[in-house]
């Protein structure tokens, strides 16, 4: 159960634990047994966490449209033999193309 902040009116601010369906309720002070309101006076404790569990929560987080940056020495469209060959054609300045290497007869299109 997580461990949730609240302040009692009287004897001022103390930690509890509680489920976290109940993040919201009044938790009872351990001195002077009234209801206490939730107050967010500390930051999360998530550096305390485990490595797995952190790294759990950030594949959690990652978003299911982002790709991911490299699929591995394997994967046809990033390794080297996937590399993007020079095209050979010749852009000019006036926004035609011509293509020296190939046939000349090639319109471009």
């Amino acid at each position: 159960m997580p461990t949730y902040d609240f302040i009692c009116n009287d004897c001022g601010p103390f930690e509890a634990h509680a489920a976290m369906a109940d993040f919201n309720k009044p938790h009872d002070c351990p001195w002077c047994a009234t209801p206490a309101r939730r107050a967010m006076l500390t930051a999360p404790l998530l550096g305390n966490m485990d490595a797995g569990r952190r790294k759990a929560h950030a594949t959690n987080e990652r978003s299911a449209d982002t790709p991911r940056r490299s699929h591995g020495s394997g994967c046809s469209c990033c390794s080297a033999a996937a590399k993007k060959k020079p095209s050979g054609t010749l852009h000019r300045p006036d926004g035609s193309k011509s293509f020296p290497a190939k046939r000349p007869w090639m319109i471009s299109h």
